[in-house]
């Protein structure tokens, strides 16, 4: 390197890490004063607030780009591609077996959508994002939905991370775009149903598309758009102002479906960031009345978690007066759900995860602790047996065409195995292999082993924890640790193949998943076992992982960095406030930092469906205890701390990582680095183009083995003495 990192430390110093002023606001919430030293960073269209934000970033990418062997992640994964050629990703299959699926080749930026007529079938490339060009912006896919026959297809288009963006429609026969754009949309998030005709499709219209906005992520509504008409023409079939009697929350997003098994009905979900929703259902027939007949079909206090349709009945799994889920049936017609029929009772150590029909009975998942799942046959004569899978797969997920179809899917998944995909024969009770990626196995991971175990928590609860590394645990190594945590909204860290947690081992470290409360991985129990005001059992649960990594020797805290993303981030920035001498470095990108204040962001009234409204008493203490920003306290030495954020984030505002880091660095005693990355032409790190992505997930590796004092990423200082 021309400059070493120390020089760098000590030119940018002065220039960089100075503290922005305080603009301290004083509140009480019930009997509580609450001091917020900066406020001011909320408003992030302030050209100051903006220029710190910059500076900060400026510095922190200087210094991540000076580590030694930071282009080593980069290369690998590079490496990695390029002996894969390609991959592919969101298959979506046709009732005529057609396969529409994005490609992304190792020399490409970005994915294409691209067209079999079968699994055999001869690849059509049908549309790129490059050839969408709209004010010189660089535009990927992050959607695609097809048509039963596959005539046509939705493709939907974001820039800047923004995730709210725009769809278009491809012609198949045609192989052309049809003239028509339909703005304000997210559809990743909640979906495209096409009608059973191919005529049209419904989709949810977001009225406000600035995520800086107040009005972002409100009063959204259902609409259906029929193909040749006007796009800025709204037909609703389902919102807030539509349909008052309903009681919906401003914040609630009104998804509308046409289920596959059954076109008779539309289903109706009021969604939102909460593990159950209302749902309703009416006649399809009146897609195009003025007022659809919304009859309710299940309630949130029914905790259903999954369920799927065969003729009139809804077979369905729930959570409600049970810890592992049952399954059982009801009228779809006349749905009762006190009464309903049970069809497979609580497992004891397994929990029923998810139900998928087709013409020879259902198909049900079960998971233990998260990370080991089996498949069950249901014949709908009460007979029910396990099907043994192909390979042991810490998660499977399941892929059918419909009801009138035996075509059944699995793709196997896990940690330090490439996903494997199968088609099943139940009439011979095979699995033949039907591979769209290529299975090509690397040889730096051959000796990667990963256990499965438990650890006590401070309550003593069990603990699942994941656990890979390279060769032989031993107690006498203290290697390079790296804890990777989340633990909200039910959200399970299910095994799939981790090859960033696969190229730390090979450098020598050990990569942890810790299976804490918040999360699903034990079903709903667990996740209100860290939900509001027993939240802190996520991060307790995480440092008990730690600390029994620490007593068996494997690690010390010199040694140790955590990370998270998104709500992970609030559970890295208590540990990291509540444990700071636990470890040597946190990382925490696009985090929640400050809950107290999540609920004054667009996207916050959703929030607080998981954490909670500082407008009642016991959740403002509980959103008190579970915010990092205030729990940060002057003269404390805290670990080395990486926080990024998205300009454009529409989930997560990017004042959440700034406020905690000005304050990180304000009070901060020790001399360890505080980085600041903020993505101005980035969101939440969703639509990502590949470059970005890999450079984000280098400057992670690096920081943290350079942190945990690995000898590859040293400065050469440190090296000669």
């Amino acid at each position: 390197m021309k400059y070493s990192l120390l020089l760098l430390f000590f030119c940018n110093y002065l220039f960089s890490q100075s503290t922005i002023e305080k603009s301290p606001t004083v509140e009480t919430y019930f009997d509580k004063k609450v001091t917020d030293d900066y406020r001011n960073l909320e408003d992030v269209k302030d050209s100051s607030i903006v220029h710190w934000m910059k500076t900060q970033s400026t510095y922190a990418r200087s210094i991540l780009q000076s580590i030694p062997e930071r282009q080593y992640l980069i290369d690998k994964l590079n490496e990695m591609d390029s002996k894969k050629v390609y991959s592919i990703e969101n298959l979506q299959i046709t009732n005529n077996s057609k396969y529409f699926y994005l490609k992304r080749t190792s020399t490409d930026n970005f994915q294409k959508l691209y067209l079999r007529n079968s699994f055999d079938g001869k690849e059509e490339e049908l549309f790129s994002p490059s050839n969408y060009k709209q004010d010189n912006k660089e535009y990927v896919i992050n959607y695609i939905k097809p048509n039963y026959n596959g005539s046509k297809v939705v493709i939907a288009l974001t820039e800047g991370g923004k995730e709210v963006g725009e769809m278009i429609v491809f012609d198949v026969i045609r192989k052309k775009v049809l003239p028509y754009k339909i703005t304000n949309c997210w559809p990743s998030n909640g979906g495209v149903s096409w009608l059973p005709d191919g005529t049209g499709f419904i989709y949810i219209h977001y009225p406000t598309i600035d995520d800086k906005s107040d009005l972002f992520l409100k009063d959204m509504v259902s609409v259906v758009y029929k193909i040749g008409d006007n796009p800025l023409k709204l037909h609703t079939l389902l919102s807030k102002a539509a349909y008052p009697e309903l009681n919906l929350n401003k914040e609630d997003f009104p998804v509308v479906n046409i289920n596959k098994n059954n076109t008779n009905y539309l289903i109706g979900r009021i969604g939102g960031a909460a593990s159950f929703s209302d749902v309703y259902y009416a006649d399809a027939s009146e897609l195009y009345s003025k007022h659809i007949k919304w009859k309710p079909l299940y309630k949130k206090d029914d905790k259903i978690v999954d369920y799927t349709i065969v003729q009139n009945n809804l077979y369905y799994i729930t959570s409600k007066n049970t810890k592992n889920n049952i399954l059982a049936y009801t009228s779809l017609q006349n749905p009762n759900f006190t009464n309903s029929k049970v069809l497979i009772r609580e497992m004891n150590d397994e929990v029923i995860k998810t139900v998928h029909s087709t013409k020879d009975g259902l198909y049900i998942t079960t998971t233990k602790n998260g990370v080991e799942e089996k498949l069950y046959f249901y014949n709908l004569k009460n007979e029910i047996k396990e099907i043994n899978l192909p390979i042991s797969a810490g998660s499977i997920s399941i892929t059918t065409l419909s009801n009138n179809s035996s075509d059944i899917w699995i793709t196997c998944s896990g940690w330090n195995s490439l996903n494997k995909r199968y088609k099943y024969n139940i009439t011979d009770n095979k699995f033949i292999p039907e591979n769209l990626n290529p299975l090509i196995e690397f040889d730096e991971f051959k000796n990667i082993k990963v256990l499965e175990t438990t650890v006590k928590s401070h309550d003593g609860l069990e603990i699942p924890l994941s656990i890979i590394y390279n060769k032989e645990l031993n107690s006498k190594d203290k290697l390079p640790l790296l804890a990777v945590g989340y633990g909200a909204y039910g959200i399970s860290l299910n095994p799939t193949y981790a090859r960033f947690a696969l190229l730390w081992a090979v450098k020598g470290g050990i990569a942890i998943y810790p299976h804490v409360r918040g999360g699903g991985e034990k079903g709903e129990e667990w996740h209100l076992g860290g939900y509001k005001k027993s939240k802190p059992n996520s991060w307790k649960d995480f440092i008990a992982c730690i600390e029994y990594m620490h007593k068996k020797g494997y690690s010390i805290p010199e040694k140790t960095a955590i990370w998270g993303s998104s709500a992970g981030g609030l559970l890295i920035g208590r540990i990291l406030t509540e444990r700071p001498d636990l470890v040597k470095a946190a990382i925490a990108e696009v985090g929640l930092m400050n809950a107290l204040r999540m609920e004054n962001s667009p996207n916050g009234a959703n929030s607080t469906k998981e954490f909670g409204t500082v407008k009642n008493k016991e959740d403002f203490y509980s959103l008190y205890e579970m915010d990092a920003y205030h729990h940060i306290k002057k003269g404390v030495k805290y670990p080395a701390t990486l926080l990024t954020g998205g300009y454009n984030d529409p989930r997560v505002p990017v004042w959440q990582p700034a406020k905690f880091a000005a304050k990180l660095l304000a009070d901060n005693n020790s001399k360890n680095p505080i980085l600041l990355k903020i993505d101005f032409d980035g969101g939440h790190g969703v639509d990502n183009l590949k470059k970005k992505a890999y450079e984000d997930a280098a400057d992670i590796f690096a920081f943290a083995l350079w942190q945990l004092g690995h000898p590859d990423y040293q400065p050469k200082e440190n090296n000669r003495k």
